[in-house]
């Protein structure tokens, strides 16, 4: 997961250069610092028990939900390279569009990947693992209907 929230992290970075919109950097700011503090969060559990905080290249293959799709291999949610060019090309409304349906794709993968972890036997019972990963459900569902209210809004609203 840590590979999934560096993207983005990459996808907000973009923000400043792309966007004049408000809401969306302020957004934007919120997503980039829970992500940040998510991975430092995995790294030093990972760390603590003598685990790597980077995967292998000869390991991606054999992870379960990759996305094997055009010779990509993502995590589920995560945005081709295809879409990440497109959101890196874009400027103005049309970013801000493909930002929110992105990251809007990107969190309910995040989702996808708790829910698969909780319905692992024994997967819950790290009591420090289940609080970090319930807090990540909750705040990525509270960006999600976030993401879509802003979606709703007219392309032109640059409050």
């Amino acid at each position: 997961m840590i590979m999934h929230h560096a993207q983005a992290v990459e996808m907000t970075a973009l923000i400043d250069s792309h966007t004049e919109n408000k809401n969306l950097r302020t957004l934007g700011a919120r997503i980039s610092r829970s992500q940040a503090d998510e991975i430092k969060f995995m790294k030093r559990w990972l760390t603590a028990r003598g685990e790597s905080t980077s995967m292998p290249t000869h390991n991606m293959h054999n992870m379960a939900g990759m996305d094997m799709s055009n010779h990509e291999m993502l995590m589920p949610g995560m945005l081709t390279a295809k879409q990440m060019d497109a959101l890196r090309n874009a400027k103005g409304a049309e970013f801000d569009r493909l930002f929110l349906t992105g990251m809007i794709q990107h969190h309910n993968g995040a989702l996808d990947m708790v829910k698969d972890l909780f319905d692992t036997a024994g997967a819950g019972q790290d009591a420090e693992l289940f609080n970090f990963v319930t807090d990540v459900d909750s705040g990525q569902r509270a960006e999600i209907k976030i993401m879509q209210t802003m979606l709703g809004e007219k392309p032109n609203d640059e409050n």
